[in-house]
């Protein structure tokens, strides 16, 4: 008997009642940063640096404590969490921890990098009449003091020819006040031989106006200090927003 063409065409085709294999997804596209670092580096050795914005400043410098993976994210949450590049590099190791994906490691290599941009400032202050290298004095104190959180007491000690022999942190306080001992100061710089002093404390406000308690605190200073022949020079006053003196406001 002659099988139909119907039957013959099907059993000319082996397979046909067994599953077919899925159809293949596309592949998935590369992560978006995928590059990203070389292509930074690459940018930055070409002498784009000062070009840079602070976020990817503040990228290349993360590619050291965290080698692998996208930190971009991570520099932008913390220049928004700081507020600037300076603020970062002023926040405290438990500052930096309140922010995702900062950990020890991150937090050290941050204060590190502030602790090079502190010695750096200093350099140009050593051994100079401060007089004479009186913005190189202005750029310290700000590089140490602008963005700290909580008000900070210090004092500059210069030698006969207003050299920086020693720069101390007398107190630290509050968010808004730090308590000062005109006499502490006083046997600070009869102790090391100094023969005038810089007074330097900050306002985490952000605004370096004195206030009426600053201005009566410096003159106890002085008060204190004229009967021994220790000099003040000037008080400076540290912020966000700028350094005042005491001495160019006509307070002193």
């Amino acid at each position: 008997m002659r099988r139909s063409a119907a039957v013959e065409d099907v059993s000319a085709q082996p397979g046909l009642w067994t599953a077919r294999p899925a159809p293949r997804s596309a592949p998935e596209p590369p992560p978006h940063y995928l590059g990203h670092r070389d292509r930074l580096r690459e940018r930055a050795t070409a002498g784009g640096l000062p070009a840079l914005p602070d976020y990817e400043v503040l990228e290349l410098f993360l590619f050291r404590s965290i080698p692998r993976g996208d930190v971009k994210p991570l520099a932008k949450q913390l220049l928004a969490r700081f507020g600037s590049l300076g603020g970062v590099l002023g926040a405290t190791p438990e500052e930096l921890r309140t922010v995702k994906g900062v950990g020890e490691a991150v937090a050290l290599d941050v204060k590190l990098l502030h602790e090079a941009a502190l010695r750096m400032g200093r350099e140009q202050v050593v051994r100079r009449p401060v007089i004479s290298s009186w913005s190189a004095l202005l750029a310290y104190v700000k590089t140490a003091l602008a963005h700290e959180a909580r008000e900070q007491f210090r004092v500059l000690f210069l030698d006969r020819k207003n050299q920086l022999i020693a720069d101390e942190v007398m107190n630290r306080g509050t968010v808004d006040h730090a308590p000062v001992y005109p006499r502490e100061v006083v046997r600070r710089a009869l102790e090391l031989s100094a023969s005038a002093v810089i007074l330097v404390h900050n306002h985490p406000s952000g605004d370096p106006s004195p206030s009426s308690a600053d201005v009566d605190m410096t003159r106890q200073v002085v008060d204190a200090a004229r009967p021994l022949r220790v000099a003040v020079h000037d008080h400076l006053v540290v912020a966000r927003d700028g350094v005042a003196s005491f001495r160019a406001l006509g307070l002193m």
